[in-house]
C-alpha cells in the first residue's frame, strides 16, 4: 500500500545550516529506501510564500496568493512510499529528519485503477 508522509514544521525552525544537513540526512533516508524497496518520490516544498491557492466556487476561479491555510506549521515537504501496513508507514516517517522539529502526517494514498503512470509504478516496484 502506498503512503503519503506530510512534512510539516514551523517555515524558521531550522538555520540555514540545520536545513542543510536535514536535506543530507533526507537525501540519505531516501537512498535507504530505495535500496529497501519502499521509496517511491520525496521532495521538499519551497516556502509558502511561494505558494498560490486556488477554488472553484459556482464555476468562478479564485486565486490567492499564499497557502490555504493561517497555521504555524506549513508543509514543507513530503515522502511517497510503499509499506506493507500502517506500522510500517509510521516507522519510515519517524526517521524523517523532521519529524524532530515538526510533524509527519502519515496518510494512505488511495490508487484508482485506469489513472496514468499507475503501471510505470507497478512495474517499477516488480524491478526493485
Amino acid at each position: 500500500m502506498k503512503y503519503m508522509l506530510l512534512i510539516y514544521m514551523e517555515e524558521n525552525a531550522l538555520s540555514d545550516s540545520e536545513r542543510e544537513h536535514c536535506y543530507q540526512e533526507s537525501t540519505q533516508l531516501t537512498h535507504d529506501l530505495y535500496a529497501s524497496g519502499h521509496y517511491l518520490a520525496a521532495a521538499p516544498l519551497h516556502p509558502t510564500s511561494t505558494a498560490t491557492s486556488v477554488r472553484v466556487r459556482d464555476g468562478k476561479k479564485l486565486v490567492t496568493d499564499g497557502p490555504f491555510a493561517e497555521t504555524r506549521e506549513h508543509l514543507g515537504g513530503y515522502f511517497l512510499v510503499e509499506a506493507s501496513d500502517l506500522d510500517e508507514a509510521i516507522r519510515i516517517a519517524s526517521r524523517i529528519p523532521g519529524a524532530r522539529v515538526g510533524t509527519v502526517e502519515v496518510r494512505p494514498v488511495i490508487e484508482i485503477p485506469g489513472l496514468p503512470g499507475a503501471e510505470a509504478s507497478r512495474e517499477l516496484q516488480s524491478q526493485v
